[in-house]
């Protein structure tokens, strides 16, 4: 994998971010920015990054306090418009220009917001069993939990609402291993945060076209509120991947690049190789 490359942003915080681009050289390449899960990192991305950036500039970012982004203290601010700025203080540098955005779980809470606030930034949402925040959720639930089984022990405890039965045993491993590399204590502020957000009524300012991809045995979410989203997003449209539980860019990734460059190819022709 490559090295990340690394920005401070406005608030001293030192963010990690890749940029993969194996795009015709000859040819402008539009961007995709990659969003991971709490908990994850930009490497979680790293079986769909191959078919991705043939088509793509792929940018990956770790959010704050994930993988190789700096944990801020625990008296630092923390809100969703300073994980918004951190993405775009990240495309600032980067030169951009407007993006095309695949958001997973709380990475594609991040892209909704971006996506309300700053609509000219945003080409198209590919949003992952991501709902408008965790408010209407199980998450409250969890941080006791994480205090009382540490984070490794409550994702191993919860495995079932996140990969299905019979999954490769080593990639399972591996996620309860670079989940349990946390801060358990960042993780805990990020979630509690995620789970006291609910935007469903500010969707309609979501303008660009949006796709909804939806794991058709989600525990995390609930099945009416991505119904919801499918009416109050202007252009949205939506897949399900049936019988899948909540980390379906974990369980088929092969799965989720390719219905990411067949939208994309589909809605804006023009934005993709052929």
């Amino acid at each position: 994998m490559i090295a990340p490359e690394f920005l401070t942003t406005s608030d001293g915080m030192r963010l990690a971010y890749y940029v993969d681009d194996y795009t015709d050289p000859w040819r402008p390449a539009p961007t995709l920015l990659l969003l991971h899960a709490a908990m994850g990192h930009a490497k979680r991305w790293f079986a769909a990054v191959p078919s991705l950036s043939r088509h793509f500039r792929v940018v990956r970012i770790d959010l704050r306090g994930h993988g190789e982004s700096q944990v801020p203290p625990p008296d630092s601010p923390l809100n969703m418009d300073r994980l918004v700025n951190d993405v775009r203080e990240v495309l600032d540098r980067l030169g951009t220009g407007p993006v095309h955005i695949a958001g997973n779980s709380a990475g594609g809470y991040i892209a909704q917001n971006l996506a309300m606030q700053s609509p000219e930034r945003v080409r198209s949402l590919v949003l992952f069993g991501s709902t408008p925040g965790l408010q209407n959720s199980q998450a409250h639930t969890w941080l006791p939990r994480v205090a009382k089984e540490g984070l490794r022990g409550f994702l191993a405890a919860t495995i079932a609402d996140r990969f299905p039965p019979g999954h490769d045993p080593g990639n399972v491993a591996w996620f309860l291993d670079e989940a349990g590399k946390n801060d358990a204590a960042w993780i805990g502020r990020f979630v509690g945060l995620m789970a006291s957000l609910w935007w469903m009524d500010k969707l309609p300012a979501i303008q660009c076209p949006t796709l909804l991809v939806i794991p058709g045995a989600e525990t995390v979410g609930h099945a009416e509120d991505y119904d919801r989203m499918r009416a109050l997003i202007p252009d949205a449209e939506a897949i399900v991947y049936d019988g899948l539980p909540h980390n379906i860019c974990d369980i088929v990734p092969d799965r989720c690049a390719a219905d990411i460059i067949a939208w994309i190819a589909r809605r804006l022709p023009h934005e993709v190789r052929s």
